[in-house]
């Protein structure tokens, strides 16, 4: 096995960070490397929003669900889809730009996608990890104030990085036999698989919080899609000029 693959299989969210810094030019390799990950038809529909001002952080904190590392990471950078360059190319020639349609959404949260995890996984390469904060979604229109963000711009997730404090275990993923179907999808095994894979889930909860958490993965699953999610984004990315046709 060679060091990218063992870099890619280690990987953790970290939400504990030191004081160490992250230099300006070490984050600017970073979102060179998150350029550098494949784009759908050369869209290149992401851009990066770096929050350096400790009140728009911390701001950012309350609005993301009271996660506290948003304020304490090195470094704290949001990603958005963006196809406003995009109108601004159709303009420098005249031409009308049909925006609005779903497929356009996908690509260009694709490209976001893609792009941040580049920037993670280089940053891990530097011992530089972090966490992402979905959270952000959980008031989006009140981020969107924060951040100025224009129409045809919208922000898909945040990212902490930092120096760790902590070294928390990999967490383990679903069974390659439930993810890897050969030829055609096929789930005859798949519930024996999860309900095995539900203990080796608990087993690490329990480990992981002296016995403070004892969930299962499918449990955790269920729980999670009992509940609204975040029903407010369909208007919201309706207004921002996605999800029209």
């Amino acid at each position: 096995m060679n060091e990218i693959i063992k870099l890619l299989q280690s990987h953790r969210s970290v939400r504990k960070f030191t004081d160490q810094g992250i230099e300006q030019s070490v984050l600017e390799e970073l979102v060179k490397c998150g350029q550098s990950a494949a784009t759908s038809s050369f869209i290149q529909a992401c851009t990066v929003i770096q929050v350096d001002d400790p009140s728009a952080r911390e701001q950012l904190v309350t609005l993301a669900g009271n996660q506290p590392y948003i304020a304490t990471a090195a470094r704290f950078i949001v990603f958005c889809a963006d196809m406003k360059r995009h109108q601004l190319a159709c303009d420098m020639h005249q031409a009308d730009m049909l925006s609005g349609y779903t497929e356009q959404f996908i690509t260009a949260t694709i490209d976001c996608a893609l792009f941040a995890q580049n920037v993670l996984t280089a940053g891990e390469s530097l011992g530089i990890e972090g966490v992402y904060i979905g959270g952000i979604r959980n008031q989006i229109q009140a981020v969107t104030d924060l951040l100025g963000l224009p129409d045809l711009v919208y922000p898909v997730f945040g990212m902490c990085l930092g120096y760790p404090a902590q070294n928390p275990e990999v967490k383990p993923r679903l069974p390659l036999s439930v993810v890897l179907k050969k030829d055609s999808y096929s789930d005859e095994q798949d519930e024996a698989i999860i309900r095995e894979y539900d203990e080796l889930v608990r087993e690490y909860y329990r480990t992981r919080t002296g016995g403070n958490k004892d969930t299962a993965w499918s449990e955790q699953i269920s729980d999670m899609l009992m509940k609204e999610a975040r029903p407010h984004m369909l208007e919201y990315l309706k207004s921002r000029g996605y999800l029209i046709r």
